[in-house]
């Protein structure tokens, strides 16, 4: 397994798919290395997925990055640490938590970042296909 700890896998709004103001910032610092998944399960919180472990055969499908200068990781993800609300007060629990997870890319193993919810998804939707653009889509299109 390659253990490059400069990946990053985004599966939400940090994808370029979305266009959204943070993709923007993380194209600065980042270069795609391809569409890749993680195993684990989707769930929609209404503007944004959620992403929480799973031992199954079910698989988010995101993107796996590679920062541009490793001089600069740190402060790069730091900035994405801010955007995903790892940073909180004290006493109240991040939205988010960053840990290193097994990336499927390319036919390859990689051992990436990645941001985990970490808050209860008792009663909320799945996202069976574990894929946040196309489910999204698929949701635009039945409210049209």
């Amino acid at each position: 397994m390659n253990n490059q700890t400069n990946l990053l896998f985004v599966y939400g709004s940090l994808r370029s798919g979305f266009q959204h103001a943070a993709y923007q910032y993380m194209s600065r610092y980042f270069t795609l290395l391809g569409e890749a998944k993680v195993k684990g399960k989707l769930y929609d919180l209404g503007n944004y997925p959620a992403a929480k472990a799973s031992e199954g055969d079910e698989y988010i499908i995101g993107e796996l990055y590679s920062i541009n200068n490793a001089d600069e990781f740190s402060y790069a993800i730091g900035q994405l640490d801010d955007y995903e609300g790892i940073f909180t007060e004290e006493g109240v629990t991040p939205e988010y938590r960053r840990e290193l997870v097994t990336v499927f890319c390319n036919g390859q193993e990689y051992t990436a970042w990645m941001y985990w919810y970490n808050r209860d998804v008792t009663g909320l939707p799945v996202i069976d296909h574990g894929d946040v653009l196309l489910y999204l889509q698929q949701k635009n299109k039945a409210q049209a």
